[in-house]
């Protein structure tokens, strides 16, 4: 199959070309080279995150690559077999050699869709950051992404079982993708109104700082939340 190349400063120029890019490629098999990876960025080229979800999405399709070290600019990927169930372990940290809070939210998201489609159910245990800047928190993964996925006809659950803040990371999230035999595409889903709110709701947690500074935080969100429906 033809190499697709792909330039990485389209757009935002961020790592979701990237993270779309190695998902793809291990549905459909089809090899690509990504230049000008994150070229928009103050620090562009790999990271640990962004390195992390090419080696991940590389061991659930026999992934070759060249170009995967930390600040490449360059990575050619090109899968060996369609994406494999199993139990797969991917920590950042062991990316980055040291503590990071590379995102495990954004693994994820490289991998649950491939690993729906393959024959049997997955399991993943991601680890790094869980709730960090630029990046969905865990808790977007579980209220809006994943049951957006099941619209589309995907079965996936995630439990957040440590956090994981900046700078050191050091969460796990352990995600379950269930097969879907015989099926081999998404279900296509239209969303053309938003709907009437159901309810809001929301946690204020913080690490390493007193009690008394969540607790404020949530004071506050409660208050602003009763002022707007009283004005309602």
């Amino acid at each position: 199959m033809d190499l697709l190349t792909l330039d990485g400063s389209h757009g935002e120029g961020g790592g979701q070309i990237l993270r779309t890019a190695l998902s793809l490629s291990a549905i459909t098999g089809r090899p690509f080279r990504l230049v000008n990876i994150r070229a928009r960025r103050s620090n562009p080229g790999l990271m640990p995150q962004h390195l992390s979800a090419a080696r991940a999405a590389a061991a659930i399709c026999g992934g070759f690559m060249s170009g995967d070290q930390l600040s490449s600019g360059e990575l050619d990927f090109a899968p060996r077999h369609v994406p494999k169930s199993g139990t797969y372990v991917f920590d950042v940290a062991e990316t980055a050699g040291r503590g990071s809070a590379g995102s495990a939210t954004l693994i994820l998201q490289t991998l649950v869709i491939p690993l729906g489609l393959a024959d049997s159910t997955s399991t993943l245990i991601l680890r790094g950051g869980t709730h960090v800047e630029w990046s969905p928190p865990f808790d977007h993964v579980v209220n809006s992404y994943l049951p957006m996925l099941r619209r589309m006809g995907f079965e996936a659950t995630a439990e957040l079982k440590r956090w994981g803040w900046y700078p050191l990371g050091q969460g796990e999230i352990v995600c379950t993708a269930l097969a879907r035999p015989g099926v081999t595409a998404p279900r296509p889903i239209e969303l053309r109104e938003r709907g009437a709110l159901k309810r809001i709701g929301g946690r204020a947690v913080a690490a390493n700082l007193p009690a008394h500074i969540p607790q404020r935080m949530a004071g506050r969100a409660q208050r602003i939340a009763r002022r707007a429906r009283r004005a309602d």
